[in-house]
């Protein structure tokens, strides 16, 4: 593996290697391997808090040195091409890019570029670090994925999370499920939707997904109402106290409380959120060391 662009580009027996080279590195049982001699640039084109932050951590406990590049100094504001920026990264020396863009599929017009890339997140297309830290973290749960009924809820068509969990987690054996308002489904996924109601005590995992405002337009904004949404399409107390006993909670954040899921349920006992945001930083971890340590051999 020397990119990570597509939970589609990845086997399961990938996914397996290196969701256990992310759970060695939390255990303590793998050393951090140090890359004082590479260095890494984040694109960020779009806001971002967990993804970031936890791709700058992981770095650092690497050694990688960090480029420093900001897309709001950069040429980009005089339209440079995300091409041309790569590009000119590539030729100073930098090894590795970790680069969020709001276009969809922004990769395949970087097959020139012949440094490393990871895809962290391209407009509603895919997020793969994420999806794999979501793995991580049922894995720790369960310990399979063969027979797990996972529900996803929430704004499926803008979510690039939805997609990315779908295709991996179907691959790894488990029924994946989707509730959506009507104008939020997006039936080339391939995944059955159902009422939130009727399956909520039979499903092992509720993912929720946050409500992607920015993606809509501005009449869609205008009615939205957050508080039939949340009756509608949110994990309620009253839902919660319905969920199998060893049911867990997921949301990829940033969460919209009382809107995705009632307040007081954000860190309730079945929740895995912020455990999730730890396994983030680990598995960013083992993404780098495996793409670094491909491209060395």
């Amino acid at each position: 593996m020397r990119n990570l662009l597509s939970m589609e580009h990845l086997t399961t027996t990938e996914i397996a290697q290196l969701i256990r080279k992310a759970s060695e590195f939390k255990s303590g049982a793998r050393p951090f391997p140090q890359y004082n001699d590479q260095f890494v640039a984040n694109l960020f084109f779009e806001n971002s808090t967990r993804t970031k932050s936890s791709f700058l951590v992981a770095e650092q406990k690497l050694g990688l040195n960090l480029f420093d590049f900001e897309t709001s100094t950069s040429s980009v504001q005089k339209g440079e091409s995300l091409y041309d920026t790569c590009k000119t990264l590539e030729s100073i020396g930098v090894n590795l890019l970790v680069i969020r863009h709001s276009e969809n599929a922004y990769y395949d017009k970087l097959d020139n570029i012949q440094i490393s890339i990871i895809n962290g997140g391209d407009g509603s297309g895919q997020h793969p670090t994420q999806s794999l830290l979501d793995i991580m973290t049922i894995h720790e749960e369960f310990k399979r994925f063969e027979g797990l009924k996972v529900l996803i809820c929430g704004d499926i068509k803008n979510s690039r999370v939805a997609r990315s969990n779908y295709h991996s987690l179907t691959a790894l054996g488990a029924e994946v499920m989707f509730s959506s308002p009507q104008e939020w489904q997006d039936d080339s996924i391939g995944a059955p939707y159902v009422d939130m109601d009727e399956v909520i005590d039979q499903v092992d995992i509720v993912m929720l997904l946050r409500v992607q405002h920015e993606r809509h337009g501005s009449e869609e904004v205008d009615h939205f109402e957050a508080g039939h949404y949340h009756q509608d399409f949110g994990l309620t107390p009253e839902r919660y106290q319905r969920l199998q006993e060893s049911a867990i909670i997921m949301h990829p954040a940033p969460v919209n409380r009382g809107i995705e899921i009632a307040d007081e349920l954000v860190e309730a006992p079945k929740s895995r959120i912020f455990k999730q945001m730890e396994n983030g930083m680990f598995l960013r971890m083992a993404v780098i060391d495996t793409i670094l340590e491909n491209r060395k051999g």
